[in-house]
């Protein structure tokens, strides 16, 4: 179990779901997860469904924007690095040919954050910590544990996330499929592989830890989940993707944690 009080630059500190019935979704993860909800205030009569595991902040649920709505993007599941400044991570991603969708803004008193499109269209955060840090418990059932990038040019994502970041990105080797392992520093800090099948959208992909895979994605299936990918032993643990009732795409996984 990995509790947090902060994060270093280059880090995946936060995820939360951007959904069309934040209602519905918060019945639908408390189900899954056991998760303890907190609804922030936000503003013209909205909230910020926090969600907490034994009193520590884990994820959070929003309503989607109307634009986004609007644009047809479907209910996703974000995820947040932590940055020195948003301000120059944004700067930074739009030298290296990355779009930045929503240049740095507060936060209230939480944070700074900008929303980026990488080179290849996958989306991210860029997050500089104020109040909040991010999750306070990850690397645990219920919590944030992975991000993996699927991605149709494998070396160029590294390339950009390596000058970005700072990351340390190296193949697995006598791997069945090609897969990049990205660290920051000495941390283990999620993953790339192609996306699959060819022509899926690029996508960072939050992965929530669980003490049985099997288990998780038959209560899933109970609250009116799908199973996009069934339970499927990998070299170390066990994983399983899944798309919620509202079709926000999360995955599971069940092994050893890092602390």
């Amino acid at each position: 179990m990995g509790e947090r009080e902060r994060y270093s630059a280059g880090t995946f500190c936060w995820t939360d779901l951007s959904t069309g019935d934040q209602d519905a979704a918060k019945a639908f993860y408390t189900g899954l997860f056991g998760w303890d909800v907190e609804d922030m205030p936000v503003g013209d009569g909205a909230v910020y469904s926090m969600m907490r595991i034994g009193g520590r902040d884990v994820a959070a649920i929003s309503s989607q924007p109307q634009q986004q709505r609007d644009a047809g993007v479907p209910p996703l599941w974000n995820s947040y690095v932590s940055v020195d400044s948003a301000d120059a991570a944004a700067a930074r991603a739009g030298e290296l040919g990355g779009t930045v969708h929503a240049p740095p803004f507060d936060v209230l008193e939480a944070g700074r954050m900008a929303v980026i499109q990488d080179p290849q269209g996958a989306f991210f955060m860029a997050w500089e910590p104020r109040a909040h840090i991010g999750s306070s418990l990850v690397n645990a059932p219920g919590a944030l544990s992975w991000n993996e990038l699927a991605s149709p040019d494998l070396d160029a994502s590294a390339g950009f996330y390596r000058d970005l970041f700072g990351w340390d990105i190296a193949a697995i080797e006598d791997s069945p499929q090609p897969y990049l392992m990205i660290s920051n520093g000495e941390t283990m800090n999620g993953g790339i592989r192609e996306a699959m099948p060819p022509g899926t959208p690029p996508h960072w992909l939050v992965y929530f830890g669980t003490g049985d895979v099997d288990a998780s994605v038959a209560s899933a299936g109970e609250l009116g989940g799908t199973a996009l990918l069934s339970p499927m032993d990998i070299s170390m643990g066990k994983i399983a993707i899944l798309q919620d009732p509202q079709g926000a795409v999360f995955a599971l996984f069940a092994g050893d944690l890092e602390p």
